[in-house]
């Protein structure tokens, strides 16, 4: 069973992916590597039958898929953390971009400035767009070190550069993808409040082409966050994610799923959407009467990564 930590309102401030909340009670999963690698559970001493529906359903939506998946999901309202095969790793590929911008926006304000308006144009391009070039601008931009330091700001401890220099290839956990969506919706010493609304309004502005995965079947009336990456390569087949956050400050969740061994990106969609339909339909039932349809891409990849590189055995 996950541990359940208090984290008081003053350690949150102190520590940066303080993270996981505020004064609240947060199930966080136990050493990956004592637990089997489809171990999923869904914990909450706050809502604990509603974390119980939510369990039995989500071992529904992925039972009888083929390919490989993780993820990690926490509602602050019901004090709700769930998590599946939380041990893999992953390339990150166009999710990557979420902790480029961010790192952008701490160092300019380490520096105590404003963005310039080059900064500006790359940051939604990279997120609205997922534009490639742009990502790679900044990431020449801040260089290897100041990427890092966002990554060991958030807590983000699984998470490792590509050794290559390929943003897209940077390895990294489901769970550490939901600690950088905690960071970006609650305060904190990592990000301001001005930087945080700034990266949380590129990913509500995202084109409708790339707007598929967490988001399906949530509310037509709730506010979505998503940024996502889909990428082919030689080994794994299609590396799929999404990254959600949903709601606003009265009331939110997030969810961040990755996905490989995926025969089409239509297929690792579909996967993440059985799941994102479940959370949604679950935490707000509400949502079942009138939820957003998804756009179905083509199946070209995001190119954030080549095909095919050298590169260690991956788990």
């Amino acid at each position: 069973m996950p541990v359940f930590r208090a984290i008081s309102r003053t350690a949150v401030a102190g520590t940066a992916a303080g993270a996981l909340a505020t004064g609240l009670f947060v199930a966080v999963p136990g050493q990956a590597s004592a637990k089997p690698r489809n171990w999923l559970n869904c914990s909450s001493e706050h809502s604990p039958k509603r974390a119980e529906r939510l369990e039995t359903k989500l071992r529904k939506a992925v039972g009888g898929r083929s390919g490989t998946m993780s993820f990690a999901l926490y509602d602050r309202e019901h004090r709700i953390g769930c998590y599946y095969g939380t041990g893999r790793h992953y390339d990150s590929a166009s999710t990557v971009k979420v902790t480029i911008v961010a790192a952008l926006l701490r160092t300019a304000q380490k520096q105590k400035r404003e963005l310039t308006a080059r900064e500006r144009s790359l940051a939604r391009a990279a997120i609205t767009r997922s534009d490639n070039d742009a990502a790679t601008a900044l990431w020449r931009r801040l260089g290897r070190a100041r990427v890092q330091g966002l990554l060991d700001a958030v807590g983000m401890r699984a998470t490792r550069l590509d050794p290559g220099g390929h943003w897209g290839l940077t390895r990294t956990t489901a769970v550490d993808q939901l600690r950088l969506l905690i960071m970006l919706t609650r305060k904190g010493d990592v990000l301001t409040g001005e930087s945080r609304r700034h990266l949380l309004a590129l990913m509500s502005q995202v084109v409708r082409g790339q707007r598929w995965g967490t988001p399906a079947g949530v509310s037509s009336k709730t506010k979505v966050r998503v940024k996502n990456g889909w990428l082919p390569r030689a080994t794994h087949g299609w590396r799929v994610h999404s990254l959600g956050i949903f709601g606003d400050e009265r009331r939110d969740y997030m969810i961040a799923v990755l996905t490989h061994d995926n025969p089409s990106l239509q297929y690792g969609i579909t996967s993440i959407e059985r799941v994102s339909r479940v959370v949604h339909g679950t935490l707000v039932p509400e949502s079942n009467a009138r939820w957003i349809p998804t756009p179905h891409p083509p199946e070209i990849g995001d190119g954030s990564a080549p095909f095919d590189v050298d590169r260690p055995a991956e788990d």
